[in-house]
């Protein structure tokens, strides 16, 4: 059993893998331990399954998965979470923006007992201002409404212990938001600060529909307060008609006529009622949405002193 496991999810990557392979490679013989690469093929329509192929038949360390199908990015993790089977997982893209030259400070914290190590980015090259704004944007609006325990300015490139990825393996939904999950699982982490390059070759494989898609499943599977928002707008609406209706009142006593106003402001507290029970039903539906994700009800990290070990 390989010491590490590197996954490697790939989608139309003919133009850089044999050079993402050759970096890999250098850097994990360099550290000396036993290693495994496991590159899942998304699917892709180029050349890369020939690619991965003529790798695996080169080289003893290499593992292929090719999927029948695209599945997308977080689906290719996750099978190359399956797969892998050794002692400390790493993920790394294949475009060569995260540099695998980072994985060796990744395994001196994991042996110093860190159970996951991320990658956070000091600085973004070749990335536009609105991706860098929207991205701050984006983990801002995360903590809000989820919590601190997303780490900003970090992406899927990490080193995990083979116990926090036998967590992740074990959450059965199918919209997965790995940062995210890793994240939940808690254990010991840290980060480890590195400036993220332009791509080696080729073009993105995430543009804005795709990074709007994954930032929605981030959201919706880890904060339920979105919920919330028809319940404080009905009693915002609620609210507002209230005092309208009180100052329709006032201007009736004095003699001013309300018109139209009157109904006006009833449609608004119906509106603000109708809300307030669409809210009442969103507080239900995330109790039963929390049940339905099936994650566990607590993680151990370790367990000492049972007869059998587990």
């Amino acid at each position: 059993m390989p010491v590490y496991s590197v996954i490697i999810p790939c989608y139309n990557e003919q133009e850089v893998l044999n050079e993402t392979h050759k970096r890999i490679t250098n850097v994990m013989q360099d550290m000396g331990e036993s290693y495994e690469l496991v590159y899942v093929n998304d699917g892709s329509k180029d050349d890369t399954e020939n690619i991965l192929n003529a790798l695996q038949q080169s080289d003893e360390n290499v593992r292929v998965v090719h999927f029948a199908r695209n599945g997308g990015h977080q689906i290719a993790v996750s099978a190359g979470l399956d797969y892998a089977s050794g002692d400390a997982i790493i993920i790394i893209d294949a475009d060569l923006q995260d540099p695998p030259e980072v994985i060796p400070e990744m395994a001196a914290k994991w042996k110093e007992g860190y159970d996951v190590v991320y990658g956070k980015r000091s600085s973004r090259k070749g990335e536009s201002r609105f991706k860098e704004w929207s991205a701050s944007v984006y983990y801002k609006v995360l903590q809000k409404l989820a919590g601190d325990i997303f780490p900003r300015d970090t992406g899927d490139f990490r080193l995990v212990d083979k116990k926090v990825a036998d967590v992740v393996r074990n959450m059965p939904e199918h919209a997965r938001y790995l940062r995210g999950m890793f994240a939940w699982a808690g254990f010991k982490q840290c980060p480890v600060l590195f400036e993220r390059h332009e791509r080696f070759a080729g073009e993105t494989h995430y543009p804005l529909r795709k990074m709007l898609k994954l930032a929605a499943d981030g959201i919706i599977s880890f904060s339920d307060k979105p919920l919330m928002l028809p319940l404080l707008l009905g009693a915002a609406f609620c609210l507002i008609s209230g005092i309208a209706f009180l100052a329709l009142i006032i201007c009736a006593i004095c003699g001013i006529q309300g018109g139209l106003w009157w109904i006006a402001t009833l449609i608004l507290m119906l509106s603000g009622i109708m809300l307030i029970c669409l809210g009442i039903v969103g507080r239900y539906i995330a109790r039963i949405y929390e049940d339905v994700k099936g994650r566990p009800l607590y993680v151990v990290a370790e367990t000492r002193g049972f007869k059998e070990e587990k």
